[in-house]
Order: structure tokens, then C-alpha cells, then sequence
């Protein structure tokens, strides 16, 4: 055996050393594996919390905007404000977070613009409630941008934090693989290895446990804000219904007062003028044709108070019926304005409410033709169909793009408006030299 010996220590030495390197080898990559993994893990932890926070900041902001916006009380700017100043900070962390990877960089680009732009929206919509433009920040309020930009950043927020949990459950694998790699190559360290990867799940269970206990109560909160925003919205919707019933009210109310106190006033003195050029017919001819001038100037005031009157709560309405109204409305407007109106108007099963909506529609349609449109022709329809009645208002004008309306369309929404808070649904159709169609469905009275 001696003779051996030698022979058997030249090559135990040399695999013992080779051992010991290989055993340093796996042992530093496995170290520096598993320490690149838990800094992509946390890594990872950090984004997806900073991308959470910032939805959260999002909805803070609404929420103080949306308050302001109904109360006007500058106490809901303050969490506004703070919220705003947040998700810029917040943005910059995530920017660097994001800088080495392209592909998310990109992502979180388009997450930027979108929250820049709800930022803007609210902005704006805040600015006009200082300055008293109810008009303008309710127009902002109903419109469907804030809701699609809330919808855009919900939708890339959790596209970053899916690739963050991607990344996590990669750092996951890594550290099981060079853990595994570990338990075979290193004999020695198996027990220190397994205990490691015991504490290692331990920990990784409690980070996910609170995670997800946090994920919880964001969205319990979320789910809470978002009930809060429909509950604001519909209240904003009622007290625009109710403003404009009110506005209708008041038009009656002063559409009564022109013809029972001008029009008496003004067919009082017509009368007496009459009396007067009784009198001094034959007598005075100056006088008599200053009197017959004064006729006819009394003549001119009774046809523009009657055409006030009718403006403001047509009588035709509730004496002739809706198609009546329509036919009259279009003549009208077709002497004023000079276009050829065409009509095609069936008998309708509609509420005097409803009725009042669809001659409005027309009515707002014609005016709007008669300011833009630049058109030779209109087309006014009205057909029954079973369950609900269609009414549409159609020119050969220059038309517009959609996507080019601005705040100052006030005409387009308060018609939607008022469509729809008769249970019914407003379509525009446009495009340039194509003219414009406007439609509108109602149902019918039950």
C-alpha cells in the first residue's frame, strides 16, 4: 500500500484542489446569482408598488378634482394638489427604475403621456371652475376623455406590473435553479443550503402574503372611489336634468308673460291707432300715413312677439301635436333661412316631455345648419317602429371631422344631454364635404 501512496496523493491532491475550485466556483456563482435574483426581485417589488401608487395618486387627484368641481370648497384642491405634485415624483422614480430596460421604457412612456393628459384634463377642468365657467368644466366633467385616460392608465399600469411579477417569478426560478445547483455540487453546504432556501420561501411568502393583503385593500378603496365618481357623476347628470327643466320652466313661464302682457299691450295699442286713423281719415293725410306707418310697425312687433313666444315654448306643441310642430318649424326655417327643407313625419306614441325633446333636437339642429353647415338642402324625418320612434336631421353641408369638436360644442351636448335623459340615445354622423346626420332613438310611451 505504501508504494501507492505517493501516486494516490498526486492525484488526490490535484482532484482535491480541482474540488476546491470547483467547489469556490459554484459557490461564488451561486452567490452572485442569488444575489443579482433578490435585486431583481426587489427591483421588481419597488416598481410594481411606485406603479400602485401612482394609480393611486391618479385616483387622489380625481377624486379632490371631482369634489372641488361640485362644491367649488378650494379645500378639495389641497389633496388635489399634493396628489399632483406625488405623481410627478412618483413618474421620476419610475423613469429611472425603467431606464435600463427599452422595451418598458417604452411602455412607461405611453403611461406618461396618458397620466400628462389626464393631468391636463383635470387641470383644465379645475381652472374653468375658478373662473366661474360652469359651462365649460361641466361640458369637461361629462365628456367620456377622462374616463378613456383613466381607462388607458389602468390598462399600461398593469401591463408594467405584469412584466414586474414576470420579473419576480424569473428572480424566483433563478434562485431555485442555482439553489438546486447548490444541493448537488456542494454536499458540504446542502443542509446550510436547504435551511437558506426554507428561510428564503418563509420570507418570500410573507412579502407575497402583504402583498397581496395590500393589493386587497387598494382595490377595496379603489372599488370605493370608483362608487363614489358614478354616485358624484349621476348626481352632476340629475342636477343638469333638473337645470334644464328648470330652463324649460322659465321659458314657459316668460313665453306666457310675452303673450298675455306684451300681447295685450301691443294689440291694445293697435286698436287705438286704428280708432285714431278712424278719426282723422280724409282729414290729416301726413297724420294718416305716420298712423298706418305706426300700424304696421305694431304689426311687425306682434309677429316678432309671437315668434319670441314660440321660440321660447311653442304653442303648436301642445295644440297641434309634435308633427304639426315639426312641419311649421321647418317651414319657418326654411323662409328665414332660405334652405329647402324636405320632411318625412309619421304619427309618434311620444310623452309631451319626450315630444318637447325631439322638437328641441330639431329645432338646435336647424339652428346650428343654418350658423356652419353652409348647406342647400335639409332633410327632417320622423318614423315609429315598435318599441321606440327615430328622429334625424340630415344636410348636404360642408360637415366636419368629430374628433375636432372642442369644449365650445355646447349645442351637440346639451342635445345629447336632453336625449338621453329622456331614456334615449344621440348618434352624430360627419365628415368633411359629406355633410352631417344627426339621429336620435326614444321610446316610446308606456
Amino acid at each position: 500500500m505504501k508504494k501507492f501512496s505517493i501516486p494516490q496523493m498526486a492525484v488526490s491532491l490535484p482532484l482535491a484542489v480541482l474540488a476546491a475550485a470547483i467547489l469556490i466556483f459554484i459557490n461564488e456563482l451561486s452567490f452572485y446569482q442569488s444575489t443579482d435574483a433578490v435585486a431583481s426581485i426587489e427591483e421588481a417589488q419597488k416598481t410594481r408598488g411606485s406603479i400602485n401608487k401612482l394609480l393611486q395618486q391618479v385616483l387622489d387627484a380625481e377624486t379632490g378634482q371631482r369634489g372641488y368641481l361640485l362644491t367649488g370648497d378650494p379645500r378639495y384642491l389641497e389633496p388635489y394638489n399634493t396628489a399632483t405634485a406625488d405623481i410627478n415624483q412618483n413618474l421620476d422614480v419610475l423613469r429611472l427604475l425603467f431606464a435600463p430596460y427599452k422595451d418598458q421604457l417604452t411602455e412607461f412612456g405611453l403611461l406618461s403621456r396618458h397620466v400628462s393628459r389626464k393631468l391636463a384634463e383635470m387641470d383644465l377642468s379645475v381652472r374653468m371652475r375658478r373662473e366661474d365657467n360652469d359651462d365649460a368644466w361641466k361640458f369637461v366633467l361629462t365628456t367620456d376623455v377622462g374616463k378613456e385616460q383613466m381607462d388607458a392608465i389602468r390598462e399600461r399600469s398593469a401591463t408594467l406590473a405584469a412584466s414586474s411579477i414576470r420579473k419576480m417569478e424569473q428572480g424566483q426560478a433563478q434562485i431555485q435553479r442555482t439553489l438546486l445547483l447548490s444541493r448537488i455540487g456542494i454536499a458540504i453546504m446542502a443542509m446550510a443550503g436547504l435551511l437558506a432556501f426554507y428561510m428564503y420561501l418563509l420570507q418570500t411568502k410573507a412579502v407575497l402574503d402583504s402583498g397581496m393583503r395590500e393589493q386587497a385593500m387598494l382595490q377595496r378603496e379603489r372599488d370605493l372611489l370608483e362608487t363614489q365618481v358614478r354616485e358624484r357623476t349621476a348626481s352632476l347628470a340629475e342636477l343638469a336634468t333638473h337645470l334644464q327643466n328648470v330652463r324649460e320652466d322659465e321659458r314657459g313661464h316668460l313665453a306666457r308673460e310675452l303673450h298675455d302682457e306684451l300681447g295685450a299691450l301691443l294689440t291694445a295699442a293697435k286698436l287705438d291707432v286704428a280708432r285714431l286713423k278712424s278719426r282723422l281719415a280724409g282729414n290729416l293725410p301726413e297724420a294718416a300715413e305716420r298712423l298706418q306707418h305706426l300700424t304696421n310697425t305694431l304689426n311687425s312687433g306682434i309677429a316678432l312677439k309671437r315668434r319670441i313666444v314660440e321660440d321660447l315654448r311653442p304653442s303648436s306643441l301642445s295644440h297641434l301635436g309634435l308633427v304639426a310642430s315639426l312641419e311649421i318649424l321647418a317651414r319657418e326655417f326654411e323662409d328665414r333661412s332660405g334652405l329647402f327643407v324636405t320632411t318625412d313625419l309619421e304619427h309618434v306614441e311620444l310623452d309631451g316631455s319626450s315630444q318637447l325633446t325631439v322638437y328641441r333636437m330639431v329645432q338646435e339642429s336647424l339652428t346650428n345648419m343654418a350658423k356652419y353647415a353652409d348647406a342647400k338642402q335639409a332633410d327632417v324625418s320622423l318614423h315609429n317602429f315598435d318599441g321606440y320612434v327615430t328622429a334625424e336631421v340630415k344636410d348636404d353641408g360642408k360637415g366636419f371631422k368629430l374628433d375636432s369638436l372642442g369644449p365650445a360644442s355646447h349645442g351637440l351636448a346639451g342635445m345629447r344631454h336632453r336625449v338621453e335623459a329622456a331614456g334615449g340615445r344621440l348618434t352624430v354622423v360627419s365628415a368633411e364635404g359629406h355633410g352631417t346626420r344627426i339621429s336620435a332613438v326614444l321610446p316610446k310611451s308606456s
